[in-house]
């Protein structure tokens, strides 16, 4: 049950390592009119905070504490910096957007890139919140 997990920004430490195979949804009933308004807003600030125009994986850093990490990324210098087509966004520096046919290799190339900007210019050490599954390349699991 939720009770039985601690749940925190962007952990939940029962559920490490573990494979939900199914889940069960209470919902509360409300008017379609207000479940529609509630909807458009969320999608309307989702399409102005975050970049939608190009394929991403998400949410590159966990925010450390105390900093944005998008904030620290963009004044590190590497906002709409490459390696090859993959791009730290314009829109927002915490997505690494896919702008044509980057491989994984390039995503994790302008992560590490992005890693020690921000580490050489703040002292700050980005925490990932993508995990790197099944990756043997460059000795990084």
């Amino acid at each position: 049950t939720r009770d039985e997990i601690n749940v925190g920004y962007r952990t939940a430490p029962e559920l490490q390592d573990v494979v939900i195979t199914s889940a069960q949804f209470k919902f509360e009933k409300n008017e379609p009119a207000v479940l529609r308004e509630r909807m458009h807003d969320v999608l309307e600030l989702r399409a102005r905070k975050q970049p939608l125009e190009y394929p991403s994986c998400g949410s590159v850093f966990k925010r450390p504490k105390g900093y944005y990490a998008g904030a620290l990324i963009e004044e590190a210098g590497m906002k709409g910096k490459f390696v090859n087509d993959a791009m730290v966004s314009p829109k927002h520096a915490g997505f690494i957007l896919n702008t044509g046919k980057a491989k994984a290799a390039d995503v994790l190339g302008l992560i590490t890139k992005i890693e020690n900007a921000v580490y050489e210019r703040f002292g700050v050490q980005l925490e990932r919140e993508v995990r790197l599954v099944g990756w043997e390349h460059h000795g990084e699991q």
